[in-house]
């Protein structure tokens, strides 16, 4: 009985060998079609006809903005542990001389640039958020379209392009499968998988991929779907960076040369047996992944920072500062300080070890210093300094279940009781740099100026917005290295 089975085994072998032979040297047009879904077909199909989509001009000026406060946001990095460390990096790993590492002279591979100005881009707080998929896309898009955009020479108008497209892909993967819900549920990190989404599809818009080619770049890319929300046990922001920015740039330019170069995949990996949302279980239905694709565009839906700090930080921020200017306390006439945001929210910025993403730290400082800057939200021997801990200890944070139901929309109501008993109270609803109450031109370059100025100085910062601003003359994104370079 057992020869039988041996026997048996080794024909069933020998038999699956040849027909698995057979199958790798068939020619793929010979191979049985896939069926591609409609969600697929229509996804693919806008994916590749991005390039050459003309856009609103209202989403043009957007797209400008984040350009330009992602590359603020990278070479401020420069100058702190995980952009240093990324740098480092990159010039020890970096390949062909194709790419450019902002605020370094590092030129390397596309992968490497990709994976070191992403970390570069989320080295702290100061990029920007998507509230709708609690997600950071800038830090995934702008690399990535910039990275592969180098390697292939392309022009401006291309980028900028590029770069839209990544906001309206990614987002919408995250928001579909349940944003921060999803995330507490599964433990999965929603930045980490809209970022390598946003970062695939930029760098599939700047490598002039087909609608066949986006197909097989979304299968690659699912592969490549990853994140934990551990990193919110990350101390030292390195690992967060890579986790927001660096791994997710790194993924989707790796899956937008791997098609470019000739790899075939998958046709359509969100249908048919073993797909992405069997594996992920999104909260609602996939067809939101092309929900008004081409009408409602999510960069518009992107907040940019006002304060260089966490995201759930800056409502309550605001309204601090709002109490400061109108009732002009001083911090030991104050007793009590009780800041309400969303209970998910409040998770994320309650003592934390980092002072940009602590908010207790953070109302202490601004309560001596009136106001937050880039340098003092990243001064972490400032943490404990006596003054700062008197003026922490008055900071009680509050998670409210009835401002959790308004998300997205991040309020914050903060109340300051003083020493003789008056109280002061400000509910902030749409923060500065929100989509509901957007940042000007002036407020961006304002902020970028703040930020690229002291690594660059001011005439290579004040060329570089300017280019920015006028990149539909750009020819060729390389021009862009010289004002980025240190």
């Amino acid at each position: 009985m057992r020869d039988n089975f041996l026997v048996t085994r080794r024909r069933l072998l020998q038999w699956s060998g040849g027909l698995l032979a057979a199958a790798a040297f068939r020619p793929r047009d010979a191979a049985a079609a896939e069926v591609v879904s409609d969600v697929m077909a229509r996804l693919s199909t806008y994916m590749s006809g991005a390039a050459a989509l003309t856009l609103p001009d209202a989403v043009v000026e957007k797209t400008k903005h984040l350009i330009l406060d992602t590359l603020a946001a990278m070479i401020s990095g420069s100058e702190l542990p995980p952009g240093r460390f990324a740098i480092q990096f990159a010039r020890t790993y970096g390949g062909e001389k194709v790419a450019t590492v902002a605020a370094s002279m590092v030129v390397c591979g596309p992968i490497e640039a990709a994976l070191a100005n992403g970390m570069l881009a989320h080295s702290d707080e100061t990029d920007d958020t998507h509230p709708p998929s609690q997600s950071h896309p800038g830090c995934a898009a702008v690399p990535a379209a910039l990275a592969v955009g180098e390697k292939f020479g392309i022009d401006g108008t291309r980028f900028l392009r590029a770069v839209t497209l990544g906001y309206d892909i990614g987002p919408r993967v995250t928001a579909t499968l349940g944003k921060l819900q999803y995330m507490v549920e599964s433990h999965r990190s929603t930045h980490g998988i809209s970022g390598t989404f946003c970062a695939a599809a930029s760098a599939g818009c700047a490598a002039g991929l087909t609608a066949q080619q986006m197909r097989w770049l979304l299968s690659y890319t699912a592969q490549q779907t990853s994140g934990l929300a551990s990193w919110q046990r990350d101390t030292d922001h390195i690992e967060k960076a890579f986790d927001f920015g660096g791994m997710p740039s790194r993924n989707g330019v790796t899956s937008a040369l791997l098609v470019q170069a000739g790899g075939t995949g998958v046709d359509d990996v969100l249908s048919g047996a073993d797909n992405f949302f069997q594996a992920f279980v999104p909260k609602n239905d996939p067809t939101m992944v092309i929900d008004k694709l081409g009408e409602r565009f999510e960069i518009t839906r992107t907040d940019i920072k006002k304060w260089t700090v966490g995201a759930p930080i800056q409502a309550p921020l605001d309204a601090l500062d709002t109490l400061l200017k109108r009732n002009h306390f001083e911090p030991a006439q104050v007793k009590q300080v009780v800041v309400r945001v969303a209970t998910d929210e409040a998770t994320i910025v309650n003592n934390r070890e980092i002072p940009d993403i602590c908010l207790q730290h953070l109302f202490a400082v601004m309560l001596i210093d009136k106001t937050v800057s880039f340098k003092s939200a990243h001064d972490t021997p400032r943490m404990k300094d006596p003054a700062v801990l008197r003026e922490r200890a008055k900071v009680q944070l509050v998670g409210d279940e009835a401002l959790e139901r308004l998300m997205p929309q991040r309020t914050a109501i903060v109340e300051v009781t003083l020493v003789d008993g008056k109280t002061f109270s400000e509910r902030v609803g749409t923060v500065r740099g929100t989509a509901a109450n957007p940042m000007t031109r002036e407020d961006v370059i304002a902020k970028a100026r703040d930020l690229i100025v002291p690594v660059l100085g001011a005439a290579t910062s004040q060329k570089l917005i300017d280019t920015v601003f006028d990149i539909e003359n750009v020819k060729n994104v390389r021009d862009l290295r010289p004002l980025l370079q240190r």
